[in-house]
């Protein structure tokens, strides 16, 4: 694995014309050479001879495993990642594994945990996965990010840490759509007044509730209420809301029979618990009316996923003007994000769906990619009209690889979709639920899947909800990056991390943004 930056031992550049490790970044900076021993010694000084310190991108994790930090003075040794303040370089030791580092008298950080870490356990996530299980519960038991805090016997800096790698967002944002998530459970389930339901799941009045609930599910409480009994609902569009960037995204495929667009209305083919019916979402001066096809009885369960679906597909789900307002205050970021204001990253509403859709777009264009998806779609799509809903897992899974390479498949790719699909269909992994959950669980999760890597894992998690994901090796990215920063040569991954990490954690709309402005350079 090719590694290029390392982490908070200093923030110091490294030459990266250097021809010696002693000579450069230990002698230079009066850090002891690594320990020899262990295998990935070698790799840790063959990655500081050659590249430079970033230690943003070293806080994000992707140096973990590689080598570790001994800090001198107070006996520790640390995970890249860790965020404690960087020691004085003559204070450090490197170590290209956990028995160097323990054997000179090191014992395992109590903050960022490397003894955990390199047992394949993440104390981290533990912690997080416990509080949200007993928040979601009863969130009406937590006021604020304090009693998050006091919950799980954390600093509030612990804890905000701890929700931007794993939620992608901030405990109180957590803790509002936590609320709302109640409440919509109670609205749909019960028969307490609107007033009653909003006080129940921990909000302060009314109008907070009425405020944060249309926020997240841009209808009223009482629309969302009616959907117990109507195929049709109404969706408040954000002032000033965007949709080029939406509905040309969904129209990427004029051919598909999955998704079409037709001005101003998009239509998706979706598998509910009743059958496969459309979902028609029509752009109007009072917002998104949205309606669901054949007009049939449709279960709760049904609806909400159709709002779901609605929700992502215009790139509701995320708030930009807050995130625009705290990028435009960060002189590095301010001049991508003023150039496309308003601009929404469209999701694809089932995880499966964007799985396929990454695995399928592994090293190829965006229009090759298309035509093989509808060979899969015509090959194991339930019919709906002319249309067709992207296949389940389980018809997926059934398909014989070389039904998919006689389609243009080559043999890797057409194993990587079917072997993805048995995943799903046999439990191994919720594609669904994956976004509710910690965004480290969801990566190695994904991951964990043959024919999977960073980029395809990254490219899912943007695609389904992930604030902070970005596709890792996506061509396209490194390419706007180039542009943008204006440099003499494409960026190489470790270094397009690096410099995304300025984003952080809205990686995801960054990339979009990113996207956007190759197109525009294209138009």
């Amino acid at each position: 694995m090719k590694i290029s930056t390392i982490s908070c031992v200093h923030e110091h550049r490294l030459l990266n014309t250097a021809t010696d490790v002693e000579t450069t970044y230990l002698g230079t900076l009066g850090v002891e050479r690594i320990m020899p021993g262990c295998d990935q010694s070698n790799e840790a000084e063959a990655m500081i001879k050659l590249h430079g310190w970033d230690r943003a991108a070293a806080r994000s994790g992707v140096l973990d495993g590689k080598f570790l930090i001994g800090v001198l003075t107070t006996g520790i040794y640390c995970l890249p990642s860790c965020p404690a303040r960087p020691p004085k370089a003559e204070n450090v030791k490197l170590f290209g594994c956990e028995s160097d580092a323990i054997s000179a008298g090191l014992r395992a950080c109590k903050r960022c945990r490397p003894d955990l870490y390199n047992r394949g356990e993440d104390s981290d996530l533990q912690l997080f996965d416990g509080l949200i299980e007993r928040v979601r519960k009863a969130p009406q038991d937590y006021a604020d990010s304090k009693a998050l805090a006091r919950a799980c016997g954390v600093r509030s800096t612990k804890l905000g840490e701890l929700f931007r790698a794993h939620a992608h967002m901030t405990p109180a944002a957590f803790l509002r759509r936590e609320r709302v998530r109640r409440a919509c459970d109670r609205l749909l389930e019960e028969h307490d007044g609107v007033v009653e339901v909003g006080l129940e799941a921990g909000f302060e009045s009314e109008s907070a509730f009425h405020r944060q609930f249309v926020a997240h599910t841009r209808m009223t409480p009482g629309a969302w209420r009616a959907l117990k009994s109507s195929n049709v609902f109404l969706l408040h569009l954000p002032p000033a809301y965007k949709s080029n960037e939406v509905l040309a995204y969904h129209a990427r495929d004029q051919q598909s029979p999955c998704e079409r667009v037709n001005g101003l209305r998009i239509c998706k083919a979706l598998e509910l618990q009743e059958g496969t019916a459309v979902l028609e979402i029509s752009l109007e001066c009072e917002g998104a009316w949205c309606r669901v096809y054949p007009e049939t009885a449709r279960s709760v369960q049904s609806m909400r996923f159709v709002h779901a679906s609605a929700m992502r597909m215009l790139g509701l789900c995320c708030e930009v003007e807050g995130i625009e307002a705290r990028m435009s205050r960060n002189e590095s970021c301010a001049s991508l994000f003023k150039i496309r204001p308003g601009l929404r990253l469209a999701l694809v509403p089932n995880g499966f769906d964007a799985l396929c859709w990454a695995i399928i777009g592994q090293q190829i264009n965006v229009a090759f990619a298309a035509s093989l998806r509808r060979e899969l779609i015509e090959l194991a799509g339930e019919r709906i009209g002319d249309m067709r809903a992207h296949p389940s897992p389980e018809r997926v899974a059934d398909i014989e690889w070389h039904s998919l390479t006689s389609r243009r498949y080559s043999r890797s790719k057409a194993e990587y979709v079917t072997m993805a699909a048995a995943a799903v269909a046999r439990g191994d992994i919720d594609l669904e639920d994956l976004p509710n959950g910690s965004a480290v669980a969801a990566e190695k999760s994904l991951t964990a899947l043959r024919g999977v890597g960073r980029w395809t894992a990254g490219y899912q998690m943007l695609r389904t909800g992930f604030a902070d994901a970005m596709p890792v090796g996506d061509v396209a990215l490194a390419a706007a990056l180039t542009r943008w920063q204006r440099l003499d040569e494409r960026p190489s991954h470790e270094q397009v991390i690096g410099m995304m990490s300025r984003f952080a954690p809205f990686r995801a709309l960054a990339t979009a943004h990113l996207w956007a402005s190759l197109r525009q350079e294209a138009a």
